[in-house]
């Protein structure tokens, strides 16, 4: 039996915008779960100004959802990175170490502001991927750039994996959202897609999501965006 990743979920209590206490995290890790997700990694926002919590305060809500989850059958495997904003922050954890990456230290989410695509991302992303990491951009069909201009996402993809909200495809996130998700998907664009929950009743767009992958790309491409793809990216390799 299948089983999926999820590569961006907002499921730590009490830390940003996402599940507000340990209760509705685990509403939320169930709920994902349920859709067939094994293997779900807690991204919590890092953006300054906004979402800094620190790294005690995150690694002791990891592990308290953790020690609630353990046992529980099938079994999970929680995993734990961070929603990157494109800031000064990012730039200077880039330069000199301590970008929170996924297991590995070799993949890292982020995501840029959605009206306006950072000056050279393309150069900046591919000396990224030289100096051996691989950059995961969050919902690329959020960003008017490629709303836009969808090439700007095959020309950014060539260094970074994109990764699709589920919900989007639903139209979760708006007509403009839903129309890109789908064509990034429908062109072959984007490598994987993900959750990022914020509540559990994010698992209705969710599943609508995955529905919509199943129906209008076949089984296969459901288990190459949530299963194969997301593996490879966790190892570093770009699908």
């Amino acid at each position: 039996m299948t089983s999926f990743v999820d590569l961006h979920s907002h499921f730590l209590p009490a830390l940003d915008d996402g599940a507000k206490s340990l209760t509705g995290a685990l509403q939320m890790v169930r709920a994902i779960a349920a859709l067939g997700f094994s293997d779900l990694h807690a991204t919590p926002h890092q953006r300054s100004g906004m979402f800094m919590p620190e790294r005690d305060r995150i690694d002791a809500a990891f592990h308290a959802v953790g020690a609630q989850v353990a046992g529980l059958q099938p079994a999970l495997t929680l995993g734990l990175a961070a929603e990157n904003f494109w800031d000064d922050v990012f730039a200077d954890r880039v330069r000199h170490g301590g970008l929170p990456c996924y297991r590995g230290e070799r993949a890292f989410l982020f995501e840029v502001d959605p009206q306006l695509m950072p000056p050279g991302i393309e150069q900046e992303l591919f000396q990224i991927r030289v100096r051996g990491r691989l950059p995961v951009m969050a919902h690329p069909e959020r960003y008017a750039g490629i709303q836009r201009s969808p090439e700007r996402a095959e020309a950014i993809g060539r260094t970074a994996a994109l990764v699709v909200d589920l919900g989007a495809l639903d139209g979760a996130h708006g007509r403009a959202e839903m129309k890109t998700a789908r064509k990034l998907l429908s062109d072959g664009l984007a490598h994987a897609a993900a959750s990022d929950a914020h509540t559990p009743e994010d698992q209705r767009p969710v599943a609508a999501g995955m529905a919509w992958i199943r129906k209008r790309l076949g089984p296969d491409a459901l288990t190459r965006l949530l299963d194969e793809n997301p593996r490879r990216i966790l190892a570093g390799e770009l699908p």
